[in-house]
């Protein structure tokens, strides 16, 4: 038997993990979804996130599930996902009120330094879209490790009824290049960007040992164009997003 190369390995393991996932979606309704807290250790050697961050993240995503559920009612289904402290909210609530009230209780979690609020109004997403984002995130995630331009452990990835959502920290050159192959993805409507841009050079100092990639960084003054895609989702242009306190940018 040939010896794995490490790409294999996680290759192997991603595809097992989505596999689970999918199984728990196919036996059962969570009506509440935490994205990150299950994360094994490993992810402390490659994350760029520090140590701490992580920790927060995690207690971020226990302590919303919590609380939401302290408010739920029948027609609430969020899905908490919190990276280097910045907290996305997806799914769907029955009104308006509630979609505030959700994104008002999560951000009084300790912590946290900001919400992104993409909870819809309306019905909950069927069994076939739960399925198909779930095939849509594995998808996304095997692409970004399959390219030998980025590190694909820069990015988290959450699918909400085909709307693909990038968080993480990553140069403006990652950013943009992890864009255009999530957009090239069979089956993606919408990409949209939550994530920390810092400089080359922020970064390079982090993977020195240096501090947190993430403070006091800015976004480099000219960024290489993002190379063009086949994509049949267009890309307009974007303005710069910020060195920290990120925003949701939708590329349509």
């Amino acid at each position: 038997m040939k010896k794995m190369t490490k790409q294999s390995i996680q290759r192997l393991a991603l595809a097992f993990t989505a596999g689970t996932v999918l199984v728990a979606g196919l036996t059962a309704c969570v009506p509440l979804v935490v994205g990150g807290a299950a994360a094994g250790a490993g992810l402390v050697a490659t994350d760029r996130r520090t140590s701490g961050a992580q920790l927060d993240d995690q207690a971020i995503e226990l302590r919303g599930g919590a609380r939401v559920r302290e408010i739920s009612n029948d027609q609430m289904y969020v899905s908490i996902t919190s990276f280097n402290r910045q907290v996305l909210l997806t799914g769907t609530v029955g009104s308006e009120a509630d979609r505030r009230r959700v994104e008002d209780t999560v951000a009084r979690i300790d912590n946290v330094r900001n919400v992104v609020n993409e909870l819809a109004v309306g019905e909950s997403s069927s069994f076939q879209q739960r399925s198909n984002d779930t095939f849509i995130t594995g998808k996304v995630k095997a692409s970004l490790l399959d390219a030998k331009d980025i590190f694909a452990n820069s990015f988290k990835v959450v699918t909400e009824r085909g709307v693909v959502y990038l968080m993480g920290i990553a140069t403006r050159r990652e950013l943009d290049r992890a864009t255009d192959i999530t957009r090239g993805v069979a089956g993606v409507e919408k990409v949209v960007r939550v994530v920390d841009v810092v400089s080359e050079e922020a970064l390079a100092g982090q993977l020195r040992g240096g501090a947190d990639a993430t403070a006091g960084s800015q976004p480099p003054a000219s960024a290489a164009p993002a190379p063009k895609s086949s994509s049949n989702v267009p890309l307009p242009p974007m303005e710069p997003l910020p060195a920290s306190g990120a925003t949701a940018t939708p590329v349509r």
